[in-house]
């Protein structure tokens, strides 16, 4: 139990450097820092913001991650459509097989910028960057339903040049469902609610449920796959999502991310794009206030080196051990027509204790399928809470 709760403790520190964080568990709010006063351009100042213009170098260096990944080597180009995707005898084949196509080892780079502010005194702000490497799994596949697991398996160079790692850590999952009619769409204030649809809207189309690195929900919402000459490509629905660590790290002014989202392949892999709204509160405001808008950039890469096969051990080791979380969430999901989460229990986040648990699978200790299903049980149920009890975003 010792060596776990250490290895825990050095994921989580990993965790935090490299700012890819998407749990909806936040660490206490903290001062929004003060925006950078634009100066004027010097003739010598070329620095540039896509978005804003010549703006000086300290708004122009992106904020994100602080530690260094070792060297990648991108895999070769493919040819589009792939295919795997255009031998596919029907449209419900070849958005399956698009979906199955996610899956891979890549490099990860994150791009978001701030593209306006709707309030008198809004400045322009830096923007994001950070990247990782990450394997992509199939987790399930049963016909109508995939289920995609994000692991990221980081190497850091050190300035001395020596190599620490592979830390491995579980990250986001995405599961993919066909014709949808049941869904827990975010409402803000760290609430969820069952949203229904009728089988004619849905028919032909996708749903993109996202969960937390703990299987806790973030988002999900339907959309359709188009396939149109070497194009594939999936684009969500308007949806309402919770705020990401880049920005309730150092935003408290707004509460909900509010935007669509496209899915595209690639040569190379494949593009998450975002178009979203800063909106102050959920469906508990009379009236939507928006901060402002950014766009995002999510750029999976497919490569050939490092080496991520470290993510099959974990997953051979833990898996079980997250099954059980998943299907406690199923029950939830079964029961509950509104829930919301609690950002803290005891002052600890409710990562925390699964990311614990597993860790103990992983050092070595057997999987008691009792046991693991009643611990799994008994943290969410901890978690679970009325909306003035619900984690605050």
């Amino acid at each position: 139990m010792k060596n776990a709760l250490i290895f825990t403790a050095s994921l989580f520190a990993i965790f935090w450097l490299t700012a890819c964080q998407t749990t909806s568990q936040p660490p206490p709010v903290q001062e929004k820092p003060a925006a950078v006063e634009p100066k004027k351009l010097e003739a010598e100042d070329k620095s540039y913001v896509f978005g804003w213009g010549a703006l000086p170098s300290e708004i122009a260096k992106p904020r994100g991650g602080t530690t260094r990944g070792t060297p990648v080597e991108i895999a070769p180009a493919r040819s589009l459509p792939l295919e795997e995707i255009a031998s596919q005898p029907d449209a419900f084949e070849r958005d399956r097989a698009a979906i199955l196509s996610l899956a891979g080892n890549y490099k990860a780079s994150f791009h978001f910028l701030e593209t306006m502010g709707l309030f008198p005194e809004h400045k322009p702000a830096r923007p994001y960057h950070s990247w990782s490497t990450e394997q992509v799994r199939v987790l399930e596949d049963h016909g109508e339903f995939i289920s995609l697991q994000h692991t990221l398996v980081m190497h850091f160079q050190q300035e001395d040049g020596s190599i620490i790692g592979p830390i491995v850590m579980k990250h986001w999952r995405q599961d993919w469902t066909y014709q949808d009619t049941d869904l827990h769409t975010f409402r803000g204030a760290g609430t969820w609610e069952r949203d229904t649809r009728s089988p004619d809207s849905v028919k032909g189309a996708w749903s993109q449920a996202v969960w937390q690195v703990d299987d806790s929900p973030r988002y999900e919402a339907i959309g359709r796959w188009k396939h149109e000459g070497n194009r594939s490509l999936w684009i969500g629905e308007n949806s309402w999502r919770p705020l990401p660590r880049r920005e309730y790290s150092v935003r408290d002014d707004y509460g909900v991310m509010e935007g669509f989202h496209r899915i595209i392949i690639t040569p190379t892999g494949w593009i998450h794009e975002q178009n979203n709204w800063k909106r102050v509160a959920g469906d508990s405001a009379k009236t939507p206030d928006y901060r402002g808008h950014e766009i995002g950039l999510d750029r999976y890469e497919l490569i050939t080196s490092p080496d991520l096969s470290k993510a099959d051990e974990y997953w051979e080791k833990t898996g079980p051990y997250w099954a059980a979380v998943r299907q406690v969430w199923k029950e939830v999901y079964a029961e509950k027509e509104r829930f919301s989460l609690k950002g803290k229990v005891d002052g600890r986040s409710q990562f925390e204790h699964h990311f614990e648990y597993a860790g103990t699978l992983d050092e070595g200790e057997p999987w008691d399928p009792e046991a693991g299903a009643a611990f799994a049980r008994e943290i969410i149920a901890a978690y679970l809470g009325d909306e003035a009890e619900a984690a605050s975003y």
